[in-house]
């Protein structure tokens, strides 16, 4: 008789969920630096998009002096809610705060999408929309972008008039740090569809299509406090919805889904927005530094961005070679082996003196090469 496994009870699952792959998520400093052998401190982290510079001394002041976390949040989010609605300029009941802005759009999913619905994605782009998508047992409908990332509009038109209910986009998009235009925005807002679009990165951008959201009432703008505010560790993000969707969504969404830490976080970080500000401006000013320091390599292309990282073309020789030499130095830099950006390398802005470790190990790479 053969013995039992404790896969058999997987018989029972949704079979199209067995099957999903996971999504790619990059590992924490500790755990590279003892797989390298290296000290955490030599890492260079440049992989996940995070900020440099960390949160506000404020978050660490309310942090350790809150009070309450033997008791639950207030699951309507009131205070939280409240202060959002003052920084971006909504009413505060079409805001809805989520575990990580990855939260508001699960939930999108979950409000929106029945097995068998379409949702147009236009990659390369941010892999939480697909994983969302078939999570929900969508079918996704793929409209791969053109030359430097613009949107083909004619394809995704299409598939919103032949039955698609939601596209998902990101402006800035990640991983290419382009932005959507209004133009583009207005032409998909023209369809009966829903449009969900992506602010993460919003900060480190000119513009946003928050005032867009009060007008259209199939427009959802997510927002994050992981990038500009330094929350990534806390999960604390946001979205602006249409006044009937965003009380739908805080029916279904759970109760207690932000934390009383994150939302002291959420809190400390909108009052000490001035502190912030500039450390998104270093990372705004770091970023062209960069870009110039990294466009002197012949064989790298560096595409222009709008976000708080840089994507790289590398030209002549192996992408993955290159980021597994960088690793060995102690610099991680992300790889996307998928179309559009096959060869390709998104490298996070850091400090300053991050920057200098990453053209010293890009030199050291390519005289090695040569």
């Amino acid at each position: 008789m053969r013995e039992p496994s404790d896969k058999d009870i997987l018989r029972l699952a949704r079979q199209d969920l067995v099957a999903m792959p996971g999504y790619a998520s990059v590992e924490p400093p500790e755990v590279l630096a003892k797989r390298l052998g290296v000290p955490e401190e030599r890492i260079v982290k440049l992989d996940g998009n995070e900020n440099p510079y960390g949160s506000s001394t404020k978050v660490r002041e309310a942090l350790a002096s809150f009070p309450r976390y033997h008791i639950y949040p207030d699951p309507e989010q009131r205070r939280m809610r409240e202060s959002i609605a003052e920084y971006v300029g909504a009413d505060p009941d079409r805001i809805v705060v989520g575990n990580g802005s990855d939260e508001l759009l699960d939930l999108t999913g979950r409000l929106f999408l029945s097995p068998g619905d379409g949702v147009v994605n236009a990659p390369p782009t941010f892999g939480i929309y697909e994983f969302v998508a078939r999570t929900y047992g969508a079918k996704v409908v793929e409209v791969p972008r053109r030359e430097e990332f613009a949107l083909d509009l004619e394809p995704m038109e299409k598939a919103l008039a032949t039955g698609a209910k939601l596209v998902f986009l990101a402006s800035p998009n990640n991983p290419t740090g382009n932005a959507v235009s209004p133009e583009e925005l207005e032409r998909l807002l023209a369809h009966d569809v829903v449009v969900v679009v992506d602010e993460a990165y919003a900060e480190f951008a000119d513009g946003s299509f928050l005032p867009l959201a009060a007008e259209r009432d199939n427009l959802i703008v997510t927002r994050t406090f992981s990038k500009w505010a330094g929350l990534a560790g806390l999960r604390a993000g946001y979205g602006v919805f249409p006044r009937a969707v965003a009380e739908t969504i805080r029916k279904i969404k759970m109760p207690y889904n932000m934390n009383v830490a994150a939302q002291a976080a959420v809190l400390a970080s909108l009052e000490d927005r001035a502190a912030l500000a500039k450390n998104v401006k270093l990372i705004v000013d770091e970023r062209e530094r960069m870009a110039e320091r990294l466009a002197a390599f012949p064989w790298l292309r560096v595409y222009p961005s709008r976000a708080n990282f840089l994507l790289c073309q590398i030209q002549g020789r192996s992408a993955t070679e290159v980021q597994a030499q960088l690793r060995e130095r102690g610099v991680l830099v992300r790889y996307f082996d998928s179309p559009g950006v096959r060869g390709c390398l998104r490298i996070s802005v850091g400090r300053p003196e991050d920057t200098d470790r990453l053209v010293e190990a890009l030199a050291e790479i390519g005289a090695a090469v040569v």
